[in-house]
């Protein structure tokens, strides 16, 4: 009971800001203010949510298996390049320009080129959502790395604590906040792009799901298809940002 306090203490103004969303929707939506072709009723919605779904979850377990993957090789990307450039500042100084000029590049920009070359969609899926979430956990890491306390770095010599054991007890553990903010961001970039991607020539995924309705005009399930993939990616997000403070409880 207490944790369910809690939980509407801290979120009480998201809730109130959800329900007016939700009671105004539902007003116009009703009232036939807005046009109901393109805006289907609450109840209508709800129903697309029951018909519909085993399909929402399968379409949400084929996001998750691109996704995922790709974040784990931009993660791993991103922390041996940010770790080497961090460690290392006149490599970084080199290199700058050319990293700077890659990640300014959108990532939706190169999907043409992605999806016409590629030997599968799978593959250009996974490069462009790769491509799009690495730049945020590289510079974080690096900018993490470079802005370490000295004193934790005198500490460490000091105690004679040198190689892979620096690495891992004292360099990664200092940089972490901005390493893993810097991930946040790569996260949000991900989803974004893989619905992007989903749209523009998969068989299943969210994406897909959205806009295979909505060029039929079925924009009920459009909205549950849209309603869901929402709730699906804040839960995920939150999920992070509660394992993000238990991995930082010991900062502010």
């Amino acid at each position: 009971m207490t944790r369910v306090k809690e939980f509407f203490k801290r979120y009480i103004y998201a809730i109130i800001i959800y329900v007016l969303i939700f009671l105004v929707y539902k007003y116009v939506t009703d009232n036939g203010i807005a046009n109901p072709y393109m805006f289907p009723t609450v109840d209508d919605i709800g129903e697309e949510f029951v018909r519909a779904g085993d399909t929402l979850f399968i379409n949400l377990l084929h996001s998750f298996r691109l996704v995922f993957p790709s974040i784990a090789i931009a993660l791993v990307i991103a922390l041996g390049l940010g770790i080497l450039l961090g460690m290392h500042p006149k490599l970084q100084a080199a290199l700058s320009p050319v990293i700077y000029s890659f990640s300014v590049i959108p990532a939706l920009l190169l999907s043409p080129f992605a999806l016409l070359m590629a030997p599968s969609f799978k593959v250009a899926s996974i490069f462009l959502i790769v491509y799009a979430s690495i730049w945020a956990t590289l510079f974080a890491t690096i900018t993490g790395i470079m802005t370490i306390d000295k004193s934790y770095l005198d500490k460490a010599a000091t105690l004679e604590i040198k190689g892979l054991k620096k690495m891992f007890k004292v360099i990664l553990p200092a940089a972490s906040p901005s390493i893993l903010s810097g991930f946040v961001s790569s996260l949000r970039s991900s989803f974004m792009v893989l619905v992007f991607a989903e749209m523009n020539g998969a068989k299943y995924g969210m994406g897909f799901f959205i806009k295979s309705n909505s060029e039929i005009g079925l924009y009920d399930k459009t909205w549950a298809g849209f309603l869901f993939m929402v709730v699906v990616l804040v839960i995920v997000m939150q999920t992070f940002e509660f394992a993000k403070k238990k991995m930082l409880k010991w900062t502010m």
